[in-house]
């Protein structure tokens, strides 16, 4: 074997183990010197050199002796994963140049979000509640609690009396303040 090229080791290693061991021993010190120019630390050395040998593995079958050199086929392996890792280097450094200066959540905004997302649970609780009246104080209930029509507004897009609305109205926020739970009824107030 150590009289057979390194494209004739390399094909020969998509079979055969000890061919394989044998241009690895040839061109690690290679792989490893590419790696030790194009990174700052050990650490980092080591990981490219085990990327580039895992590349070689999985894609042993596509080396193509009549386009160059093995060594030529493996260093482009070990340039390409440098420039994928560089982009995703300079992609990480932007996204903390965007967070870099950006206010962090306070107390207040806390207090805030916490009220939203219980304003947000009571407001699906209500919206249940509304689909569970009849469907004259339902359609009421929607036009102008959801929707924030006055009830002179209502009575005109349901061609009805503002009399009629009105007591509908009043019918429907009476089952809906049952339907809220007490410790809810405070933000329901200004609703129902």
């Amino acid at each position: 074997m150590t009289a057979a090229t390194d494209e004739q080791l390399l094909i020969a290693a998509r079979s055969d183990p000890a061919a394989f061991e044998e241009f690895y021993r040839r061109r690690v010190g290679m792989v490893v010197r590419f790696a030790a120019r194009r990174t700052s630390s050990p650490g980092e050395v080591l990981d490219l050199v085990a990327a580039v040998w895992l590349q070689v593995v999985a894609s042993i079958d596509r080396f193509d002796e009549t386009k160059g050199t093995a060594a030529a086929w493996v260093l482009g392996i070990a340039a390409h994963l440098c420039a994928t890792d560089a982009r995703r280097k300079t992609a990480e450094a932007a996204a903390v140049r965007r967070l870099t200066g950006q206010r962090t959540l306070d107390e207040d905004d806390h207090e805030r979000i916490e009220r939203e997302l219980e304003a947000a649970a009571v407001a699906k609780g209500l919206l249940a509640a509304i689909d569970d009246l009849p469907a004259a104080e339902r359609e009421v209930a929607e036009l102008v609690l959801v929707e924030g029509l006055s009830p002179g507004e209502t009575a005109r897009a349901l061609d009805m009396n503002a009399p009629a609305v009105r007591m509908r109205l009043a019918r429907a926020r009476r089952k809906l303040r049952r339907a809220v739970p007490a410790g809810e009824a405070v933000w329901s107030e200004e609703v129902i």
